[in-house]
């Protein structure tokens, strides 16, 4: 069995412990109970041991026998892909075998056993809006029958470029076919318009698969991150990482001059979430420009804050935007715009470069089904109604969780940035990504995360972030407060 207090610091992943733990015969993973875990639930190890080892086995037994139908489809699967799923992110779940859906609908999916699950996962943001809005799936369907992809604009580009522009205030647009192709070619822009090849990114920051971004700061060094596979090239050549919400860090990065862009998400929420304190925002944009560096803002999580996204909502204006996930509703979609000023830098370069391949873009991006669904998302879902049902329905769920964790004694923090809201395994919510990760307990998330799908309820894996979508009603919030109330009752045996 792992120790989990032996698990790499660097990892930025709680699932490496799960990756070190003892898989037993029954699907079930085992680890060893360290002080650590004891400390965050305020109980002896002994008893921790006992009742956390006793609920995580009883609940992954529970899990395995409701889930006759799903086990079946991973057997029959596993011939053909890696741990019996098409991507093998859907196996890091804290489910002992993967959980097969059937259907999704609104706030809630059906599993293939029958099983109704009130979803505050939503696809990690994907479908922040809502599975299957009605409006975007009519424009799917629609101009299904009209033809997919040609590898040219379709109609609907001059209606979502307006859209995009009105929405974000910001004039000029492209596509890409996910966030993490969205950040990397606005990196490469970013580098191309300043003749400048270094960036920076703070520390427990996520931007998808862009290699310059997975890195992390070990003891003041700059270090790839431990769970990368198969990196051949030293990405902390170029990549300077600071701390979250430390401006002097940022402008000692920033002073030579050689730093192409800053990217980073108006709060980070990837190893838990992180806001900005007052004024580090706006410190960031006033240093960028102070030293010549462009600002990439990420809003591919954030835009849960409200119609124009977080960094609108607070009054900053970026030299570019990336936005994914759930920008078209579900569909395969990331949209990165910059200024006028920036766009004229980018022709400049474009047109002084050799022809051939940019290094930009993809086949199918911008296909004219993805430009139909970006156009009913953005016209029809995506609106100041839709938030004004989301965010107050999360700040009930926030003041819940915290009523919670208060009722029990429990060091811990609720976070919550729009439409988003997490619990955190520390008495105070952390201010950069090391703070955040020294909350990290895997086990305890898992018992937790396990405790409530097995009665009807999900949240996102890998940290514990909850997400209210339109749809979303006062129901299911209480039935997740329910839920966790009790799952609390039997962790600390009050």
């Amino acid at each position: 069995m792992v120790n989990i207090d032996d698990c790499p610091a660097s990892s930025r992943a709680t699932w490496l412990c799960r990756k070190q733990a003892t898989f037993l015969a029954d699907g079930i993973y085992n680890f060893t109970i360290t002080a650590s875990i004891a400390e965050s639930i305020q109980m002896p190890a002994a008893i921790i041991a006992a009742t956390l080892q006793d609920i995580h086995r009883r609940e992954g037994a529970a899990f395995l026998a409701a889930h006759q139908r799903s086990r079946a489809l991973a057997a029959e699967t596993a011939p053909h892909f890696l741990y019996g799923v098409p991507l093998h992110w859907m196996h890091d779940w804290a489910t002992p075998a993967p959980l097969f859906v059937r259907e999704a609908s609104g706030a809630s999916f059906t599993c293939v056993d029958g099983h109704v699950y009130a979803d505050f996962c939503l696809g990690d943001t994907g479908a922040m809006f809502g599975h299957s809005p009605a409006p975007v799936a009519r424009a799917i369907a629609a101009q299904a029958a009209r033809g997919l992809t040609t590898m040219l604009p379709s109609a609907d580009a001059a209606e979502v470029g307006r859209l995009l522009a009105e929405k974000f205030a910001l004039p000029f647009w492209q596509l890409a076919t996910t966030a993490s192709d969205a950040n990397r070619y606005a990196l490469r822009w970013a580098r191309a318009v300043t003749g400048r090849r270094h960036i920076v990114v703070f520390d427990g920051c996520y931007h998808g698969t862009v290699d310059d971004t997975l890195v992390d700061l070990v003891d003041g060094v700059v270090q790839a991150r431990a769970s990368l596979l198969g990196q051949a090239h030293d990405v902390s050549q170029f990549t300077r990482v600071v701390d979250f919400n430390d401006l002097a860090a940022l402008e000692a990065a920033l002073a030579d001059c050689q730093v192409a862009c800053v990217i980073t998400e108006p709060a980070l929420t990837n190893i838990g979430m992180v806001l900005p304190e007052a004024g580090f925002l706006e410190g960031v944009r006033r240093l960028t420009q102070k030293y010549g560096s462009l600002l990439l803002i990420d809003e591919t999580h954030t835009i849960s804050s409200g119609p124009g996204g977080a960094a609108r909502a607070l009054g900053i204006q970026p030299d570019l935007l990336v936005i994914g996930k759930p920008i078209a509703g579900g569909l395969p979609c990331a949209v990165y715009g910059f200024t006028a000023a920036l766009a004229e830098r980018m022709l400049r370069a474009r047109n002084a470069a050799p022809s051939g391949h940019s290094g930009i873009g993809t086949t199918l991006t911008a296909n004219a089904m993805t430009m139909a669904a970006l156009r009913a998302n953005l016209a029809e879902v995506m609106t100041p109604a839709a938030y004004a049902r989301m965010l107050p329905l999360a700040e009930t769920l926030a003041d819940g969780l915290r009523a919670a964790i208060a009722r029990f004694s429990l060091p811990w923090s609720v976070t919550q940035i729009g439409a988003r809201a997490e619990f955190q395994f520390s008495a105070r919510p952390p201010r950069n990504g090391r703070e955040a990760e020294a909350g990290f307990n895997p086990l305890l998330e898992r018992v937790i995360h396990l405790y409530l799908l097995n009665r009807g309820v999900m949240i996102t894996p890998f940290h514990n972030m909850t997400l209210v979508c339109p749809e979303t009603g006062i129901e299911a919030v209480n039935l997740l407060l329910r839920v966790f109330e009790e799952c609390l009752e039997e962790i600390t045996r009050r």
